[in-house]
C-alpha cells in the first residue's frame, strides 16, 4: 500500500483490504485477480468485494460527484487520494450499512495518516458537500440534450465508448446496454455430470436456494446471497455465465467428435464440451491459466489433455473441430468484470483485432477437411465479431459459414451465427461463428 514516511495505515482490516484491491487495480492488475491475491477473510470479502466492485462499476459517476466540488477534479489529486474518496463516497451513498458520517470520518482519517492535514481537511469537505446533495440522477448531464455526457457520469463509461456504441445503435440501445453493465450479475452453476434437476435438488437439501434453471437447461442461477464455494461444495459443476454455456451448446460439434480448444483458460467452455461426452484437447498459452483449469479437473475428476501452446502456431496436425475463444475487448461482460471498461482503449481493440485474425489463420491450417472451426468472443464490437469473421471467409476460400442448426442453438440466426446481447437476454454479451472447411 502506497504511503508516506510514518504514515498510519487506512484503517480496519477490511478497508485496507479494499484500499490495496483498488490500487492494485489502478496499476493495471484485473480487479478479480487483486480480490483473490488479497487473501481477505471469508468474513469480510462480501462487504470487500461490494466496496471493490461498487467503486470499479460507478468510478465515473463518483469523480462527476466528488468532481462538482474540486475546481480541477478528482484526478488532480494524489492517486491515493483519489481512491480514498472514490470509497468514502461509495460507502455513504451506496452500502447502507455505513452512514455517512462514517464514511467521512474514516475517510478523513485515513487521508491523514497517508497526505497530512491539508489534504485530510479537503477531504472532509467534499465528502460532506457530496453527501449533502446526495446522488440523483437529476444531478448529471441530461440524458436528452447531452446523451454522451450522461453515459460517461452517470452511466459511468468511458466517452469513447459510449460515442462508439452511438455511431451504430440508438441512444436507447446503448442506454439499455450501460444500465445492464452497472447492475450486479447473477451467478450460475453448471452441474458436470448431473442433470440440473438434481443439483438444484442437492442444493435445496443443503439449504442454498436457486432462482431458476436456464441456459437451454444447463445452468442453475444462485438466488442472491448463496455462497459460490458452499454451491460447489455440494454439486460437481463449476461457475459458467448463461451465455459461455450457450457458445459451448453451439460449438458443439457432431457425437463423437473430440475438440481442441486452443484458447481454453480458465476451461469453461473445455468442461461444458467434456460434459457432453466429447473428448477435449485444451491448450493455452499461459502456463498460470492452465494451472487453474489443471485444479477444477482435479477437483470434478474430469479428464481433459492439457498443453501449453499458441493458438497461432496449434499443437496438433489435424482437428475434426476447433473452438476458439479468443482474448477479446469483454465489452459484453462488462457489468461481470467492471474495472474492464476502464482499460480498454481504441489501441487495445485495433490490437486484439489483429492478435483474433493471427489466431484464425493459424487455427484454421489444423482443421480437418469437412471439420469445424468455432470463433467465438465475450464482445459487443463490430470489428472483433462479423468484420472479423468476414475477413477470414475472404482470405480462406475453402471455409463457408455453417448454416445447420446446432443441438440447444439458441439465439442462433440460421447463418451460422450466435448472438447474444445483455439487453435481449439479460446474460453476458457473447458472439459465435460455426466455420466448415468445406475444401
Amino acid at each position: 500500500m502506497p504511503r508516506l514516511e510514518g504514515a498510519r495505515t487506512t484503517g480496519p482490516p477490511a478497508r485496507e483490504a479494499a484500499f490495496k484491491v483498488l490500487q492494485g487495480v489502478r496499476r493495471g492488475r484485473r480487479l478479480d485477480r487483486a480480490l483473490q491475491a488479497a487473501h481477505v477473510p471469508s468474513a469480510d470479502r462480501p462487504w470487500v468485494q461490494e466496496l471493490t466492485y461498487g467503486v470499479s462499476r460507478l468510478c465515473g459517476r463518483l469523480d462527476y460527484l466528488l468532481g462538482r466540488h474540486l475546481d480541477r477534479g478528482v484526478r488532480s489529486l494524489p492517486t491515493d487520494v483519489q481512491t480514498l474518496l472514490r470509497m468514502g463516497a461509495y460507502q455513504g451513498l451506496y452500502m447502507g450499512g455505513v452512514p455517512p458520517y462514517a464514511a467521512v470520518s474514516e475517510t478523513v482519517s485515513s487521508v491523514r495518516g497517508l497526505r497530512g492535514k491539508v489534504l485530510a481537511g479537503l477531504t472532509n469537505a467534499v465528502l460532506r458537500r457530496v453527501f449533502e446533495d446526495g446522488a440523483s440522477e437529476d444531478l448529471f448531464p441530461d440524458p436528452e440534450t447531452d446523451g454522451v455526457g450522461h453515459l460517461e457520469t452517470w452511466g459511468s463509461h468511458p466517452r469513447w465508448l459510449v460515442e462508439r456504441w452511438l455511431e451504430r445503435a440508438p441512444l436507447a440501445t446503448v442506454r439499455s446496454w450501460v444500465a445492464r453493465n452497472n447492475e450486479v450479475p447473477i451467478v450460475c452453476v453448471r452441474p458436470f455430470r448431473e442433470t440440473v434437476e438434481t443439483a438444484a435438488g442437492r442444493l435445496r437439501d443443503a439449504g442454498l436456494q436457486t432462482e431458476s434453471t436456464i441456459a437451454a437447461g444447463t445452468c442453475l442461477e444462485l438466488a442472491k446471497g448463496v455462497d459460490v464455494a458452499a454451491a460447489l461444495a455440494c454439486v460437481d459443476g463449476f461457475v459458467q455465465d448463461p451465455a459461455a454455456a450457450m457458445v459451448a451448446e453451439f460449438a458443439r460439434p457432431e457425437p463423437g467428435t473430440w475438440v481442441a480448444d486452443l484458447c481454453a483458460a480458465p476451461g469453461g467452455k473445455s468442461l461444458a464440451l467434456a460434459s457432453m461426452r466429447h473428448a477435449v484437447l485444451a491448450a493455452d498459452s499461459s502456463a498460470a491459466r492452465l494451472t487453474k483449469l489443471r485444479e477444477n479437473l482435479e477437483r470434478l475428476d474430469a479428464s481433459i489433455r492439457l498443453v501449453r501452446a499458441r493458438a497461432e502456431a496449434p499443437p496438433l496436425a489435424e482437428a475434426p473441430a476447433i473452438l476458439l475463444d479468443v482474448p477479446c475487448t469483454g465489452t459484453g461482460t462488462l457489468r461481470r468484470h467492471p474495472d474492464a471498461r476502464w482499460r480498454i482503449d481504441s489501441q487495445r481493440l485495433a490490437s486484439l483485432v489483429e492478435v483474433q485474425a493471427r489466431m484464425l489463420d493459424g487455427a484454421a491450417e489444423a482443421v480437418a477437411m469437412g471439420g469445424l472451426l468455432v470463433y467465438a468472443t465475450c464482445s459487443l464490437e463490430h470489428e472483433e465479431n462479423d468484420e472479423q469473421v468476414h475477413r477470414f471467409l475472404a482470405r480462406h476460400a475453402g471455409f463457408r459459414l455453417d448454416t445447420a442448426r446446432s443441438p440447444a442453438h439458441g439465439a442462433e440466426d440460421g447463418t451460422g451465427i450466435l448472438r447474444l446481447t445483455p439487453e435481449h437476454t439479460g446474460y453476458d454479451g457473447a458472439f459465435a461463428a460455426r466455420l466448415r472447411r468445406v475444401h
